[in-house]
């Protein structure tokens, strides 16, 4: 029980970077982004073509690969989601829906359904091994990269011209433009940040499980769940979204079996919705 307790919340870091980006784009823009799973897998797909055709480093094709999706994400706010974001929520969603679906066909047609893993040198090693207690360096590396992730978002929020202008616009966008903000390219900003985490959040998805092209519904999925949990919108919200739900899937797999781990996970997400149904600080996300 205490090897699925630390694997869970481990896991949880992980799952709150998977969720970081779509919460910040709902608590900026109001927009559900149906497409973020797939953008997730796509920037998972664009490092292994970097590592195994370009270069073998990782790091290097880490850092191309923030940088592609930063561009995707500048051209797919700036010029589907902006210009239909004055006619409601409805045709953004559309939008995003219709990205999604792209992505994962162009995948698919590009890289076949055979499922692939980004080779790394954490995969296979632990930092704790005992007869009670086995800590993956994986686990743990993406649980420190979330908590670091989401203490950097705090601070550009908080500290920063860049983070207010976000914050005013999500509070009261006409009032934002009055005092001189631009709020289609906060959007769009805000979008490339989105996609800063989406890269760093395929890139550890992608070191430590084998994913498909198909993998962005499930990764949606997750994300889903963690920013419901937490609280739409809120930075922190998603990181603890994450904890719960990681802790709720691998408990559930220890007292039931591995095969309800996910049915746990959504379990426990129905519950706290029964009894919060703004997610557990959505205090936090409203102000």
């Amino acid at each position: 029980m205490l090897q699925s307790l630390v694997n869970g919340i481990l896991l949880g870091g992980l799952y709150a970077i998977i969720g970081i980006g779509m919460s910040l784009v709902f608590g900026i823009m109001r927009l559900t982004n149906l497409a973020h799973g797939d953008l997730m897998i796509l920037a998972t797909y664009t490092t292994l073509t970097i590592v195994t055709s370009v270069t073998g480093n990782l790091w290097i094709a880490v850092a191309a690969t923030i940088l592609v999706m930063v561009a995707l994400g500048f051209l797919i706010q700036n010029f589907l989601v902006n210009r239909v974001l004055d006619k409601g929520s409805e045709p953004a969603l559309l939008v995003t829906f219709g990205v999604s679906i792209f992505i994962s066909n162009f995948l698919l047609k590009v890289f076949g359904a055979d499922n692939k893993i980004i080779q790394n040198s954490l995969a296979s090693k632990n930092v704790i091994s005992t007869e009670h207690l086995s800590i993956s360096a994986m686990y743990l590396f993406s649980f420190l990269v979330g908590i670091a992730v989401i203490l950097s978002l705090h601070y550009i929020m908080q500290k920063t011209y860049f983070g207010r202008s976000i914050r005013a616009t999500s509070c009261d966008r006409m009032a934002a433009e009055l005092n001189g903000v631009n709020t289609k390219r906060t959007f769009s900003y805000a979008m490339m940040v989105a996609m800063v985490t989406a890269a760093i959040a395929g890139v550890l998805v992608g070191s430590t499980f084998v994913f498909y092209p198909s993998s962005g519904t499930q990764y949606l999925i997750i994300a889903f769940g963690v920013v419901v949990i937490g609280g739409m919108g809120s930075l922190v919200g998603t990181l603890v979204g994450g904890i719960v739900l990681g802790v709720a899937q691998l408990m559930g797999g220890h007292i039931f079996g591995s095969a309800y781990q996910m049915l746990s996970g959504y379990i426990v997400l129905l519950l706290i919705l029964a009894i919060r149904p703004n997610g557990l600080l959505s205090v936090g996300a409203r102000k």
